[in-house]
């Protein structure tokens, strides 16, 4: 009888758990939100585009580089092709046709399968390189590619693997092999996974990596996604999806972070794209989680961006004054 008594406990103190943990998800996915349509005369789909993109850069000429056909274990995936990387001209002009690049020889092709990217200028020659996070068989490596525009291909230059390096899932460079990197898990793949999804925890980070030197530069996030630079090179934003916030952090001459600010979004903050001349930030939100989870066609997830506006205070000095105090961060959210 007394053994009855407490399997009867423990299964009901293990569904009030798993109840209060999927109570605490849908707030974390935002369940509940509707998405209000708004039909833009300007939009359409890009041919050759059809299963989505997971990531872009736009080049100062106004091309952009974009990488398709991310397969992840948890989300729905259209295509059983290898991922592939596209080049699209943006300019007026232009009829948005995207071309597809070229990848030369040493690089495994068929189990290519891109996820964040981002691009450095070497300003030494010019030399335009493309970090892509790259998932073969669900690890996690980063490749570096020279970009030849000119022919519309990737030459291959290095894999970087790290064991701090387990679950990217975008990068930003800051030199020819160095890096800031998100990871949006704790553990690097399997059930372990879904668990930590399930405990929603702060368990994610932020990782540089150099030649020199890899190491953990901030952390506390509920889900690491998105990051990028601002474009005097001195901030770092992060998304946190889970947590509905981008996070304003500085760049310290240790090349770890300090934080400056957090803004709440609202949305559920994906990428981000930073303009290089307004300082800008342009973030992709998915405003209803849970319908990425439940992957109904008749009620699809929907998706939004957000703008936000930075404005940068001057000042003649710059020995005396700690950067953190030359920052205003005003947000309006859109």
């Amino acid at each position: 009888m007394g053994k009855l008594v407490v399997i009867a406990f423990f299964v009901a103190a293990l569904s009030a758990f798993l109840g209060e943990r999927i109570i605490n998800l849908r707030k974390r996915t935002l369940a509940s939100r509707k998405l209000v349509q708004t039909h833009l005369p300007n939009c359409h789909p890009i041919k050759s585009l059809e299963y989505g993109s997971e990531d872009l850069t736009i080049l100062p000429n106004g091309h952009a580089i974009i990488s398709t056909g991310l397969k992840d274990p948890v989300l729905p995936s259209y295509s059983d092709d290898p991922g592939k990387m596209y080049t699209l001209d943006m300019s007026e002009d232009s009829r948005m046709k995207p071309v597809e690049l070229r990848m030369g020889r040493g690089f495994d092709l068929d189990s290519f399968n891109p996820h964040g990217i981002s691009v450095y200028t070497d300003e030494t020659d010019n030399s335009v390189y493309l970090f892509v996070v790259n998932h073969p068989q669900q690890k996690t490596q980063v490749e570096i590619f020279l970009f030849v525009e000119e022919d519309h291909s990737l030459v291959y230059v290095k894999t970087i693997k790290h064991e701090f390096l387990h679950s990217v899932n975008d990068i930003v460079a800051v030199g020819v092999e160095s890096f800031y990197a998100t990871n949006d898990h704790y553990f690097s793949g399997g059930t372990l996974n879904t668990l930590e999804v399930l405990l929603a925890q702060p368990w994610s980070n932020v990782v540089y990596y150099s030649p020199e030197e890899v190491k953990v530069v901030a952390e506390g996030f509920y889900m690491a996604n998105g990051i990028n630079i601002s474009p005097d090179k001195r901030h770092i934003y992060v998304a946190d999806l889970f947590d509905h916030n981008i996070h304003v952090l500085e760049r310290l001459e240790s090349n770890g972070l300090a934080p400056v600010k957090v803004v709440e979004v609202g949305s559920l903050v994906d990428n981000i794209y930073v303009d290089p001349e307004t300082g800008d930030l342009w973030i992709g939100c998915h405003p209803n989680g849970w319908k990425l989870f439940r992957n109904d066609p008749e009620d699809l997830p929907g998706s939004e961006v957000k703008a936000a506006g930075l404005q940068y205070i001057p000042t003649t000095v710059r020995e005396e004054t700690h950067q953190r105090n030359r920052l205003r961060v005003d947000m309006d959210w859109t």
